[in-house]
């Protein structure tokens, strides 16, 4: 750790890093009370991250890790350092959908194709034939997916999903300007996780004193109104919105400059060359107030009054 402010005892955390861990894990305690998920199943799936994590991460001079170094980083058993090391771990599949999804929005918002003079994204007939319009959501999805995905089949889980719906002239309309569906557990709880582990990420980087740093800020006000948090909540929304469409569009340009770049590169090498470094990138927004919060806690606890009446 290369900041060396940081007040710390020997063999104790900083106590201002304690402070935050209680407060980022309350939420996800929360998250895993409703789900059931108990206390001894989350401390079995953090022994295996935690061993899984110092195996790949706290390696000394790029050198295998042996099972007694990772007992002594962790405080993981040996013997239980042994068996995790030998599982396999599971990560999870992207589902397809979300996949296959999240790529068509994002040419949908960042073709010109697609988009009216106003940069938004055009309600699209199924057909081109449809209405005689130059874009078609058929044309969309052969563009991005160019395999066997009928359109109708992801027009019908967006619909279900709440990522689109049709207008009265049958033409496909974008409820939401990322794939961020209203419904379908599995979607949002990938997103859940993809966006919270690479927030985390920024700021465990950032707080080892890792440079560059990442951006990671925010706004903070304690003494609004009800209005006023109504009237900030739009507007966080459709700032955030202008901003995720702006970094979509520069990055989709980039990608598809990069993809053309490499294409030629391997085009006029007539050895095999190393595949160029690929990177990701995630830029993400968030909104946040005790207002709505409130109101899901107060809807909760009328709706357990209710069962308990009813029981």
């Amino acid at each position: 750790m290369s900041d060396k402010t940081v007040s710390q005892s020997p063999g104790q955390p900083p106590a201002a890093l304690v402070t935050a861990l209680r407060k980022l894990l309350r939420p996800l305690v929360r998250l895993l009370l409703s789900f059931q998920v108990s206390y001894p199943y989350l401390t079995t799936l953090l022994k295996s991250i935690y061993v899984d994590v110092a195996d790949r991460e706290f390696s000394v001079d790029g050198k295998r890790q042996s099972d007694s170094r990772i007992t002594l980083l962790t405080g993981v058993h040996r013997k239980d350092v042994k068996r995790l090391r030998a599982e396999q771990a599971d990560e999870g599949v992207l589902p397809a959908n979300i996949s296959v999804g999240a790529q068509l929005i994002a040419s949908w918002l960042g073709s010109d194709r697609f988009k009216d003079a106003n940069g938004e994204p055009l309600p699209l007939p199924l057909r081109s034939a449809q209405t005689g319009q130059a874009a078609s959501f058929d044309d969309l999805v052969e563009m991005v997916c160019r395999q066997d995905i009928r359109p109708r089949v992801i027009l019908d889980d967006w619909i279900h999903l709440g990522v689109a719906h049709q207008d009265e002239q049958g033409r496909v309309v974008l409820n939401t300007g990322a794939f961020t569906p209203d419904q379908g557990f599995d979607e949002k709880v990938f997103f859940f996780g993809k966006n919270l582990q690479d927030h985390i990420s920024a700021g465990t980087h950032n707080l080892l004193g890792n440079k560059p740093a990442f951006f990671d800020r925010s706004v903070y006000y304690d003494q609004l109104s009800e209005e006023s948090i109504q009237t900030l909540n739009q507007l966080a929304e459709e700032l955030g919105m202008q901003a995720l469409r702006a970094l979509n569009n520069e990055a989709l340009a980039l990608q598809r400059a990069d993809e053309l770049a490499a294409a030629a590169a391997v085009t006029k090498s007539t050895k095999t060359s190393k595949k160029p470094n690929r990177f990701r990138m995630n830029f993400g927004i968030f909104h946040y107030n005790s207002r709505f919060e409130n109101q899901a806690s107060t809807q909760d606890g009328k709706k357990s009054q209710q069962d308990q009446d009813n029981a």
